[in-house]
């Protein structure tokens, strides 16, 4: 067996592990994005386009329903093939979805997750993203064995890159025209990034 195999082998063992589906940090249940949640998060994505309209590609030019239900008609067989692991975030007290994120680009081989997210506007300023965030660090490093885990931000999309800093997430560099802007022209992407030692 190469050294190739035996990366590929060891990234298979670890995509098959059993996870949990859920968990809490002191406000929030963070749990898998389920078929049947594509109601409440479509309201609450309607509710915040406006806030997100410059980062978000699905809040440009608005969220389209038929587009949401695409994504949640797979969000669960890309959970199962843990080709993404995404959550909503819902507050403990009301059981009201507030935002939604986890680990859409992931590499089991290293293994390494960059987290994506986004808050509903009425609860911006509260804290919650910066909790959640740490939630899925949290998670990244007991249930996934992360050794690196990322965040990419526009280098103007000050609210982003204020999260990641809060969780504790270093800025490595700005990689020219890394990522899809909303609008469908090329930006450059801050590179955030935890080590896990």
């Amino acid at each position: 067996m190469t050294s190739l195999d035996a990366q590929f082998a060891l990234a298979a063992q670890r995509r098959a592990k059993l996870l949990a589906t859920n968990f809490v940090t002191e406000r929030l249940l963070i749990r898998a994005s389920k078929h049947s949640d594509l109601d409440a998060t479509y309201v609450l994505a309607n509710d915040s386009a406006a806030a997100l309209y410059d980062w978000m590609p699905w809040a440009h030019p608005a969220p389209l329903l038929d587009s949401m239900q695409h994504y949640f008609a797979c969000v669960e067989a890309k959970w199962a093939s843990r080709e993404m692991l995404d959550f909503q975030w819902c507050d403990k007290a009301s059981g009201a979805l507030i935002g939604k994120g986890g680990f859409h680009h992931i590499d089991w081989t290293i293994p390494k997750f960059e987290i994506g997210y986004w808050l509903g506007s009425s609860y911006v300023g509260q804290g919650y993203c910066t909790e959640a965030v740490k939630g899925l660090v949290n998670f990244a490093k007991t249930e996934l064995a992360a050794r690196r885990i990322e965040i990419r931000s526009q280098p103007n999309n000050t609210a982003s890159r204020r999260v990641a800093e809060r969780a504790g997430f270093t800025l490595e560099g700005i990689n020219r025209q890394a990522l899809l802007g909303a609008d469908g022209t090329l930006k450059d992407a801050c590179m955030y990034a935890l080590i896990v030692e």
